[in-house]
């Protein structure tokens, strides 16, 4: 959702990331939004920092209220240190100064949502002891692996880690095995669960996030 009484800047906003595939919502005030919001919610607002009636920064703690999930970008004209610092005690995840470049709303709106998604993951059960198992490096390599290859044996996990003692492999298996994130097949070869590929897609979004 973007929100702003700036016609041409909501609507050049919202060509910009209907163009990069997303579905969007134009709201002229945060009246409007916030009304728009209670009835389909959002992943993700784009609201101006000063408009006619509610302004952004009186908007932003009331979404946050009601939807703490929402991800929401202050942008503002105004750009100081202290608008910026206001606005993300406020509630505001991000903050962008205008004008901005195309690129750099872009950038912002997707690491926002990659954050979101993130989020979403680690609320799912079982993420905690997945999360923890995963600690150990080599256990990350075996995921990884079983991710690009989709089926190995035991051998050939322990060809490619290049790891000597073989109960040190085992052992790592078992652990992922205990913790759902890989199985066995009828060969006894290995393989991702579901809740495995949830954690290397959730792995991919952090690398995306630290990334950006």
């Amino acid at each position: 959702m973007v929100i702003d009484d700036d016609q041409d800047l909501r609507e050049g906003i919202i060509e910009i990331l209907e163009n990069n595939g997303m579905n969007v919502i134009g709201c002229e005030t945060a009246e409007d939004g916030l009304e728009k919001i209670h009835v389909e919610i959002p992943r993700l607002v784009i609201v101006d920092y000063m408009m006619p009636g509610m302004g952004g920064m009186a908007l932003i703690p009331l979404i946050k209220k009601d939807y703490p999930a929402i991800k929401i970008i202050m942008i503002s004209a105004f750009s100081t240190v202290d608008n910026a610092v206001a606005a993300m005690k406020s509630g505001a995840d991000d903050y962008l100064a205008k004008p901005f470049k195309k690129d750099e709303l872009i950038v912002a709106v997707k690491r926002n949502l990659e954050i979101l998604k993130f989020e979403h993951q680690l609320n799912e059960p079982d993420m905690d002891e997945a999360l923890s198992c995963l600690s150990n490096q080599t256990r990350r390599q075996i995921l990884t692996l079983l991710f690009e290859e989709k089926v190995m044996r035991f051998m050939d996990i322990t060809r490619y880690l290049k790891i000597k003692d073989h109960t040190k492999v085992n052992f790592h298996l078992k652990n992922l095995k205990s913790h759902h994130l890989i199985s066995q097949n009828r060969e006894k070869a290995y393989q991702l669960t579901p809740l495995g590929e949830k954690m290397i897609d959730g792995l991919s979004h952090l690398s995306k996030i630290i990334t950006h």
